[in-house]
């Protein structure tokens, strides 16, 4: 990475382990990762390769067992939970496989949630994110209600909410992984150009390969270990250790 990039976030020696009855199960493996601004990461791999617990950390949901998570040089778990959880309210943003659209809030109630979260919500954020809403081809839909929409709709709302408080840091995981493969492609195409055009930097979870081709960096995690996936994302990953 070159130097004149700023890191947004970073795991350093960063290792997580489950216990699954009698037995531990070490997921993550004294990993290391840098994250630059703008920048798309997308993590790659079958359900439980550990990817969920990845975003996890970056978020501070889970902490580390050994090893440091930084954003923007804060370490996460050396952080209370009140403060994490500001944290998240106001510098990251969340998209789920679900959607996790409030049904009893319209469209634009949900939009402007985070916005009131973090008491940023007035005239101009409320402006500038139902502007948002409506280049994604979502604006006669503010009044709607999340079950009137389909499902490729309510994700893009998703990705409008997410976006609204204008995060540093987005993250998705398996934001396709509920759609069919033509609204998967829309949706798909949707995200890359929102967070490009908000200059936001995304960390993606995906099992799908199509999916992957938007990030600027691919990762898949393999016995505990972050590899970075070559150019022919369709075949095995190359073995070259991210750190």
């Amino acid at each position: 990475m070159s130097a004149s990039k700023h890191i947004v976030a970073r795991l350093s020696g960063v290792s997580k382990r489950y216990r699954e009855g009698h037995q531990e199960r070490t997921v993550l493996d004294a990993v290391d990762l840098d994250i630059e601004a703008g920048e798309i990461v997308v993590l790659l791999g079958k359900s439980g390769s550990g990817k969920t617990t990845l975003l996890n950390l970056l978020a501070g949901i889970d902490l580390p067992d050994s090893g440091s998570v930084r954003l923007d040089e804060r370490a996460l778990e050396e952080l209370d939970e009140r403060t994490r959880t500001l944290l998240r309210r106001h510098e990251i943003g969340f998209v789920f496989q679900f959607f996790n659209l409030i049904p009893t809030l319209t469209v634009e109630e949900n939009l402007l949630l985070p916005l009131e979260l973090a008491g940023r919500l007035d005239d101009v954020t409320r402006v500038h994110a139902l502007a948002r809403l409506d280049r994604m081809g979502l604006g006669k839909r503010a009044a709607s209600f999340p079950d009137v929409l389909s499902g490729g709709e309510q994700q893009r709302v998703a990705i409008a909410r997410a976006l609204a408080h204008d995060p540093r840091l987005l993250l998705a995981d398996e934001p396709t992984g509920n759609l069919d493969a033509d609204t998967a492609a829309e949706v798909l195409a949707m995200l890359e150009t929102t967070v490009r055009e908000a200059g936001a930097t995304l960390v993606m979870a995906t099992h799908s390969r199509e999916a992957a081709t938007i990030g600027d960096r691919v990762l898949t995690i393999r016995d505990g270990q972050l590899v970075e996936v070559g150019d022919q994302v369709v075949g095995d990953p190359v073995a070259v250790a991210v750190g």
